[in-house]
């Protein structure tokens, strides 16, 4: 992939969204930068200008070194929190006041962060924390709060989170 193909990756995903676009070119290019130890220390800069400008004007959290597929959709990017830690698959969607992180265990560490998987539709103001596996194809409604697997082709809501597996009317569990 070349330079320029791995900056506008996400570039098609966000038509008609100037802002996903703009945030998205910057974390792609801090991402780009801190990735390629050469680039890292002629970026240095760059990276802090990123810091600043996304984080702190923004208010949009994605570390420059979180790994996140092509095709990422970003949404009313404002709230947006995750760690460097989260893997996140292709063609995701990301709304506002969304937190994807991990949480702090019973021996005073810190918990595996999510991987989220292809194809996955987050809504507005989620939570999605802990050691998980959003599975491919999942929707995750607005407010869900999401600390257990979701597996794939289903559907999470409410808090506590319900999921029913998508075009059946049964559910298939509910976390309490």
């Amino acid at each position: 992939m070349t330079f320029f193909e791995f900056i506008l990756q996400d570039w098609d995903a966000n038509h008609g969204n100037a802002k996903g676009r703009f945030i998205l070119l910057l974390f792609r290019l801090a991402n780009f930068c801190s990735t390629r130890k050469i680039y890292y220390y002629f970026g240095f800069l760059y990276l802090l200008f990123y810091r600043v400008l996304v984080e702190f004007l923004f208010s949009i959290e994605i570390p420059w070194n979180v790994k996140i597929g092509r095709g990422l959709s970003l949404f009313h990017g404002q709230a947006l929190v995750m760690n460097n830690q989260v893997v996140i698959g292709e063609n995701c969607t990301l709304r506002h006041s969304t937190t994807i992180g991990n949480k702090q265990s019973k021996e005073g560490g810190f918990t595996a962060s999510p991987v989220i998987g292809n194809n996955v539709d987050i809504g507005s103001n989620v939570c999605i924390i802990g050691n998980i596996l959003i599975g491919d194809n999942a929707m995750i409604g607005c407010g869900a709060v999401v600390v257990k697997n979701v597996p794939s082709d289903s559907v999470a809501v409410g808090n506590p989170t319900v999921i029913k597996l998508k075009d059946q009317d049964k559910y298939q569990y509910t976390y309490e």
